[in-house]
């Protein structure tokens, strides 16, 4: 068995092997995975979006491959799957982003015991003066990328709203889940999507066990 190759699709064939190790869990997770991935209020077709984007977001080859061919199978264009992907891409970084007002209160000895204040957020203009082009070009990307196009604003901000919950970052989640209602998504659908982040995030440590597995009989 190959120690040089970390990744290969072939591997995935491994997760069926927990089933033996873990059985129970094993059942319970899989049933998870299909609930949340199911038709509901949101459609199986933005579902296979929002996995695909979050897929991106925790860096899981396994969870792409697989979701990327899942929403092909519901008609997924190429353009949908590229814009969920600049959606997640846009998350990912203004998630870092965000984080600057931690760093700039961290800075300056401010903000006291409390990490997290929706006033903090405030703070994120300082940027524009402190690296004005590069804070202007990302918020120019970040425009671009949440506007309406082939997809709407409705299914960006739940695939945002999604992103934001595997990022885990506050501001980014009040931001979006606000931008989300704004829109009209409904808070079923808004749970739909979250859930559909939790079934990737788990997922994507799940589909990483043939790594392990590959690891240890190596």
């Amino acid at each position: 068995m190959s120690t040089e190759e970390l990744y290969k699709k072939s591997y995935f064939n491994r997760v069926g092997e927990l089933s033996d190790l873990v059985p129970d869990t094993f059942k319970a997770f899989m049933q998870f995975d299909k609930q949340a991935l199911a038709e509901g209020k949101v459609s199986k077709k933005l579902k296979e979006l929002i996995a695909m984007a979050v897929a991106h977001t925790t860096g899981c080859p396994y969870c792409i491959d697989l979701h990327v061919k899942q929403g092909k199978s519901q008609d997924v264009s190429k353009e949908e799957m590229s814009e969920a992907i600049m959606v997640a891409t846009a998350l990912k970084a203004g998630s870092a982003f965000a984080h600057g007002v931690n760093a700039l209160n961290a800075y300056d000895q401010e903000g006291g015991e409390s990490f997290y204040k929706a006033s903090y957020f405030k703070r994120l203009k300082e940027f524009s003066e402190l690296n004005g082009d590069v804070f202007q070009a990302f918020i120019d990307f970040d425009k671009r990328a949440m506007k309406e196009s082939i997809l709407s604003v409705k299914e960006k901000e739940l695939i945002a709203v999604a992103v934001a919950h595997t990022t885990g970052c506050a501001y980014c989640i009040d931001i979006h889940t606000k931008g989300a209602k704004k829109a009209g998504v409904t808070k079923e659908e808004l749970a739909e999507s979250i859930m559909v982040a939790t079934a990737l995030k788990a997922g994507s440590a799940f589909a990483h066990s043939v790594n392990a597995l590959h690891a240890f009989d190596s």
